[in-house]
């Protein structure tokens, strides 16, 4: 169910203004956030999997090649799992709080690194496109693809504790979850 959801938040997604515009920010690992709280980084990541695998069904790539959907998963594992481990350690507000800058920063770095080495590569050449020179790269992911995921990671930490304030006594009484 948390996949399905994820997979619609996905589809409502918005570019961000003076950022390249294939870089759109959605809510989808909100749902898979919720699965990491309530039964572990494995479902958190089994709703990144579903989620995106849909998505690929459903939508199809560009390139013909699932490269969104794989690039999605990966900075979703990397944003998940810094906040799953912080969270498991500290498992309190101040938990959640470090654990969403962990995953933000590891997201933003790690996606970087990606799209520098196998990402931007990969379009080009599925897409049969010109290769970008190395500064040409340089300067899309520094100017680009590096301030968007640390935007990202910080609008879906905002949204995530506003829904997450909501929901944390419900989850403490309904699931048992200690001290969420």
């Amino acid at each position: 169910m948390l996949s399905g959801i994820s997979y619609l938040l996905m589809a409502l997604n918005f570019p961000l203004p003076g950022l390249p515009a294939f870089l759109k920010i959605d809510f989808s690992e909100i749902p898979a956030m919720l699965a990491t709280i309530l039964l572990g980084p494995i479902a958190g990541l089994a709703v990144e999997a579903i989620k995106n695998t849909l998505h690929y069904i459903i939508q199809g790539s560009a390139t013909g090649v699932p490269i969104d959907q794989l690039a999605n998963f990966l900075a979703g594992l990397f944003f998940l799992l810094p906040f799953a481990f912080v969270f498991q350690k500290v498992r309190s507000m101040k938990g959640v709080l470090f654990g969403l800058a962990a995953g933000t920063i590891s997201m933003s770095v790690a996606m970087s690194l990606l799209n520098y080495y196998f990402i931007l590569p990969a379009y080009t050449l599925f897409l049969n496109m010109p290769q970008m020179s190395i500064a040409e790269v340089k300067q899309v992911i520094i100017a680009g693809i590096l301030p968007f995921n640390l935007i990202k990671g910080t609008i879906i930490a905002i949204v995530f504790l506003m829904i997450y304030g909501r929901i944390k006594e419900w989850l403490q009484h309904k699931f048992n979850v200690q001290n969420a």
